[in-house]
């Protein structure tokens, strides 16, 4: 099968949407609504000291898995970015990693709206509405690649 410039553009896509992903699961928070420097988000959302344990109970297997994930996607990335411009492009292994590394965008975005939805069960209305606000003021922008062709 031959790759066409709209399958390119779809696993670039994919990657994109990874980032996105990296974002929103290590909360890199926006200037304005961010914690001051050295507060963790925990304390920023003024959790009591029940809410801190259960927190903490269940961000470590989130991270980890997370973090196995990140490493997984990063293999398949890899991997495709070498078949694309290997000598003679391999499309069936460029497509078998495309669609690999979609299942496993799925999977962690799966995994972070969990997260979300427990974290969301521990917090009080306004404690809710304080992380809410944080997650909506993440950047969505360009993507590495496209920051790359830009310039």
């Amino acid at each position: 099968m031959k790759p066409t410039p709209l399958r390119l553009a779809l696993a670039l896509s994919l990657l994109i949407n990874l980032g996105i992903l990296a974002a929103l699961a290590y909360r890199s928070l926006a200037p304005d609504n961010a914690p001051p420097a050295g507060e963790s988000l925990p304390r920023h959302l003024q959790l009591s000291a029940e809410q801190q344990h259960r927190w903490h109970q269940s961000e470590a297997d989130f991270l980890r898995q997370l973090a196995s994930g990140a490493d997984q996607l990063r293999i398949h990335r890899d991997r495709m970015i070498g078949a694309i411009f290997a000598e003679s492009p391999d499309h069936q292994l460029i497509d078998a990693e495309r669609t690999a590394i979609a299942r496993l965008q799925d999977e962690q975005q799966k995994l972070v709206i969990g997260q979300l939805l427990r974290e969301r069960e521990l917090l009080q209305p306004a404690q809710r509405a304080r992380l809410a606000s944080l997650l909506l003021a993440q950047p969505v922008g360009a993507s590495t690649i496209e920051q790359l062709h830009r310039n």
